[in-house]
């Protein structure tokens, strides 16, 4: 049996991937400091495995989002670095898309090694960034919008001109993070409005403003409540 693109098998893979995220919360929520940083510890590396199985097999660089988010996971798990900690709450909803889309592993047999390589790192790749601010070792942080804007699009770019520079080498593959050219479904979506390399997924910022907003208003709410109390005080 394959996976499939929104098969029984793939929406049974994403059910199991949500209850996975909500029993590993309520089982660390009770558990004392250190075994949720061991265990937090250990399932972050499942992304670097995955990259270097990748990288190994196929020569695929670690130029994908997927792939930094894997890399700065046990970062965040070991640091918990408030600035990465935001960052990678907004890069896990790349590795849910990927989960949700997942167009080129759906022919991969369940259970298969194709099908474990990419399943359960990206479901990791969700889910500690979301446990970490969870289980309160990461604050979201007003500032942090700044810095995940600037440092995704300085990624974004920097990527882009790797791609190039893969293109005019004559690479089998050049085009991570799609800069070159729509490869999934969504990405078509933003090329067919404007079919321009690099600047074509720009488009998808006004849905990033809304996912940013809809995350902090909490601490938007909270930030208001206290100038107003300041003011009040005068």
């Amino acid at each position: 049996m394959v996976w499939g693109h929104f098969s029984v098998a793939h929406w049974v893979s994403l059910l199991a991937a949500v209850m996975l995220f909500v029993g590993l919360y309520l089982i660390l929520r009770k558990a004392p400091e250190w075994v949720q940083n061991v265990v937090l510890g250990i399932l972050s590396f499942s992304g670097v495995v995955a990259m270097l199985h990748n990288w190994i097999r196929w020569g695929d660089l670690p130029l994908q989002l997927c792939s930094l988010t894997a890399m700065l996971l046990p970062i965040l798990v070991f640091t918990k670095n408030d600035v990465i900690g935001n960052l990678l709450m907004i890069w896990s909803v790349g590795a849910g898309l990927a989960l949700v889309y997942n167009t080129n592993t759906a022919n991969a047999p369940l259970f298969g090694v194709a099908f474990n390589i990419y399943y359960f790192p990206h479901v990791m790749e969700f889910a500690i960034p979301w446990l970490m601010v969870l289980l309160k070792k990461v604050k979201k942080r007003l500032y942090c919008i700044g810095t995940t804007m600037g440092i995704t699009i300085a990624v974004y770019t920097l990527v882009h001109f790797a791609n190039l520079r893969l293109e005019a080498t004559g690479a089998s593959y050049y085009n991570y993070m799609y800069s070159t050219g729509p490869t999934t479904s969504l990405a078509q979506m933003l090329w067919d409005i404007l079919p321009c390399r690099y600047w074509y997924m720009y488009l998808a910022l006004p849905f990033l403003l809304l996912l940013l907003a809809a995350i902090y208003t909490p601490q938007w709410k909270e930030a208001l409540r206290q100038r107003k109390k300041k003011d009040h005080l005068r």
